[in-house]
């Protein structure tokens, strides 16, 4: 399987600097970084780790679903899938990821509400980074099935 690579090139202590994360394995776009921004509620043109995570969690994701469907026998049509990835308090000290909601409005053919909504459940357990966000408290599945 393949390996992918990020890199990070920072500058600055915690409050006063700054970096650019390089998606290095694409080399699709250099975004820059600021934990005043990451812990702010308006991130300014920059992006976070949290939503770096929500990108690769909503991604996998709606892949995982799309195999269970098609195992549950079905079709995908559309998979609309958000991934929120909230920040917090860590009890221990610092910050953690406290919770993430995964929210899918999906359209398939060849199977009902009940099979969407399994094939759903079944894709949050086997996806890849869900299992690799296995730490995070509170992992919440908002599956809806547009027939």
């Amino acid at each position: 399987m393949a390996t992918r690579t990020a890199r990070t090139a920072w500058t600055g202590g915690l409050q006063d600097g700054s970096g650019q994360v390089e998606l290095a394995s694409s080399g699709v776009g250099k975004y820059d970084v600021s934990f005043p921004k990451r812990a702010a509620d308006n991130a300014d043109g920059t992006t976070s780790p949290e939503e770096l995570v929500a990108a690769a969690h909503s991604s996998c994701y709606a892949m995982a679903l799309s195999a269970e469907i098609g195992n549950a026998g079905g079709t995908p049509q559309s998979l609309d899938v958000t991934a929120d990835v909230t920040l917090g308090p860590d009890p221990a000290g610092g910050f953690r990821i406290s919770k993430i909601v995964l929210t899918v409005v999906g359209r398939a053919d060849g199977i009902d509400e009940a099979g969407f909504l399994a094939a759903a459940a079944a894709a949050k357990a086997g996806c890849p980074i869900s299992k690799a966000l296995a730490g995070v408290d509170v992992i919440e599945l908002d599956a809806s099935f547009a027939a």
